[in-house]
């Protein structure tokens, strides 16, 4: 069973594919023509030389006397045809429908003035005789091999050069047709509601500027639509606080009693959860801070050194003395947000600061808390997401802390992944471009 012919894989691989076959064939189909038109002409060419340059050869020959004819021989001599002055090779009759087409130039010059018969001579090379007899009596043999017309020598140089004029012609047809889609699939790939997206260059043919201005168009609604969700997002939770507050204050003047410590504990919950909607919501517009130059090395021990005075168990490790580019503020926010996770789950944090490939530099934080099981490794940096089943604040959280790392991670061009440590712990690492080092 004659297995079924399968496609390239890729957009440039098919166009190339379809236009180099469709450009050999017409190239091919071409070159028959011309050939074919060529190899016409340059037999009716021959034949009309056969017929004059035959027909003067038999003359002068006849004309010689007859000791002269042998040194003439040489002289009259063709590539495809010659003289003989005997009766030939043994050969067999020649069949008039088999015979070739320079067999009745032959006749049309000297078969009125001279008997001709045609023989066909065996062997290698397949050729025929001409026999004639001159006006002596002497036997003539015409011995004609015919050959196609040869091809010039420069030929195959200029096809070779053809093929290669059209596969650089392909390949720079198909690259300026599938760099716009390669570009539009890079923009895709890389398209993130959370961070600022590249927008595609608006020029080219008609149908790239088209595709290009809807994707552009695509980004700023879906950047215009979470805006809003996060602008009402951070309204509703500012204007909670409010309603919250007169509530605790109402709740001081009550009696002592079991009710209004659960009152005032659940009010303390949702003022909690109310400041991390808003720092969550602030946290989508981190890229609105200015950028400056810090030494990682000093920004880290002020972190450190910030938490050990207040009694934390939090020690730094690795330091490179690296200069990085970035927003201070939302950067100290992630860290703090990441430490404060440690600190949570196991009562202690390990920073370590290690350079990866492509001048880039890890910020890990290190615990040996529970840990989190793989399948929501991924799920905790999403928004309110809890390991915990439970609704207590004190353990479980609000769900905000990681999400809101990960989004001001994004907005500094880094990013954060979590995985489990050896041992047990948990091991945040966040990736950043260095400046120098």
């Amino acid at each position: 069973m004659t297995p079924p012919m399968r496609w390239p894989r890729t957009l440039a691989s098919r166009l190339s594919l379809i236009f180099l076959i469709g450009l050999i064939l017409a190239q091919g189909l071409s070159f028959g023509v011309q050939y074919y038109e060529r190899y016409q002409s340059a037999k009716s060419t021959m034949l009309g030389n056969l017929e004059t340059d035959v027909a003067t050869s038999v003359a002068i020959l006849d004309r010689l006397p007859a000791g002269e004819r042998q040194a003439w021989l040489a002289k009259l001599t063709r590539p495809n045809y010659g003289y003989r002055l005997d009766e030939g090779q043994p050969g067999q009759p020649m069949i008039a429908d088999e015979a070739p087409v320079s067999v009745s130039s032959i006749q049309e010059a000297i078969g009125q003035a001279y008997p001709l018969t045609f023989t066909d001579i065996p062997g290698p090379r397949k050729h025929y005789q001409a026999h004639l007899r001159l006006g002596d009596g002497s036997p003539l043999t015409i011995d004609v091999r015919p050959a196609m017309a040869p091809l010039s020598p420069w030929l195959p140089a200029v096809l070779l050069g053809q093929l290669a004029l059209l596969i650089g012609c392909t390949w720079l047809a198909v690259r300026i047709a599938v760099r716009p889609l390669t570009r539009l699939a890079g923009a895709v790939e890389t398209l993130d509601p959370n961070a600022h997206g590249v927008r595609l260059d608006e020029k080219g043919p008609v149908e790239v500027v088209h595709a290009a201005k809807a994707f552009n168009a695509m980004q700023d609604r879906i950047a215009a639509y979470l805006k809003e969700r996060m602008q009402l997002l951070a309204a509703i939770s500012h204007d909670l606080q409010t309603p919250i507050t007169r509530m605790k204050l109402r709740a001081e003047f009550m009696d002592e009693s079991v009710e209004k410590d659960k009152l005032c504990n659940d009010l303390g919950e949702m003022e909690h959860l109310v400041r991390e909607g808003v720092a969550y919501a602030r946290s989508l517009h981190g890229a609105t801070e200015a950028s400056c130059r810090i030494s990682l090395d000093a920004f880290l021990d002020s972190l450190v050194f910030d938490y050990q005075d207040t009694g934390k168990d939090v020690q730094l490790s690795g330091k490179n003395a690296a200069v990085i580019d970035t927003r201070p503020h939302a950067l100290r926010r992630v860290l703090v947000n990441l430490v404060d996770n440690a600190l949570k789950f196991s009562g202690a944090a390990q920073i370590q600061v290690q350079p990866v490939d492509n001048g880039q530099l890890a910020i890990r934080v290190l615990d040996r808390g529970p840990g989190i099981s793989e399948q929501e490794l991924a799920e905790v940096l999403k928004p309110f997401y809890r390991v915990e089943s439970s609704r207590n604040r004190e353990t479980g959280g609000t769900g905000l802390g990681l999400a809101i790392a990960q989004q001001l991670a994004m907005a500094l061009g880094g990013s954060l992944t979590l995985s489990n440590r050896e041992g047990g712990g948990l091991c945040a690492e966040l990736t950043l471009y260095r400046v120098s080092g």
